[in-house]
């Protein structure tokens, strides 16, 4: 197997992993949201601190983010308007709540593609607005998934507590 090979999949296990795939650490991003209803998902433990709903949106948008440095697209294209944080309906549905989960997994797929055709130069490359590498854009981006897993597992409980 050559470097780039080798490289490539350490980052998609990497990233897979973080999002929905076994590992080590505990439960990765998808699985921290598997079965949470309409009304967990838009519990605030206090009004001024994001839900489970937004963490998401948030992770899908960060997910967009890195795609787009990675294969060169204009900003704007992200389905939702705004950024970084999008504030979710106090009232909203059930179909909005898995509607955001689908786009998740739409941004997930979409940036593991990305990764999935880099090249061997271009994981050492630095993306047009990133100041560091495109591999470590990529390992972020895993991080970035089990960071929020972790914070959805502590809203989850709390919220239980509650």
């Amino acid at each position: 197997m050559k470097t780039d090979s080798r490289e490539r999949a350490l980052l998609l296990l990497t990233l897979d992993q973080a999002y929905n795939r076994k590992s080590w650490h505990g439960t990765n991003l998808r699985g921290s949201i598997r079965s949470v209803s309409l009304s967990q998902a838009a519990w605030r433990p206090n009004p001024n601190r994001h839900n489970i709903w937004e963490i998401v949106v948030h992770a899908a948008y960060w997910k967009y983010v890195v795609w787009r440095r990675l294969t060169g697209q204009q900003r704007g294209s992200f389905p939702l308007k705004g950024s970084n944080w999008f504030e979710r309906p106090e009232g909203g549905t059930e179909q909005e709540w898995r509607g955001d989960v689908a786009l998740l997994d739409r941004m997930h797929r979409l940036l593991r593609d990305a990764v999935d055709g880099l090249t061997a130069s271009a994981f050492r490359q630095k993306s047009k607005d990133s100041a560091i590498t495109n591999a470590s854009l990529v390992a972020g981006a895993a991080a970035h998934d089990v960071y929020h897993a972790g914070q959805i597992q502590l809203l989850k409980k709390l919220l239980s507590q509650g």
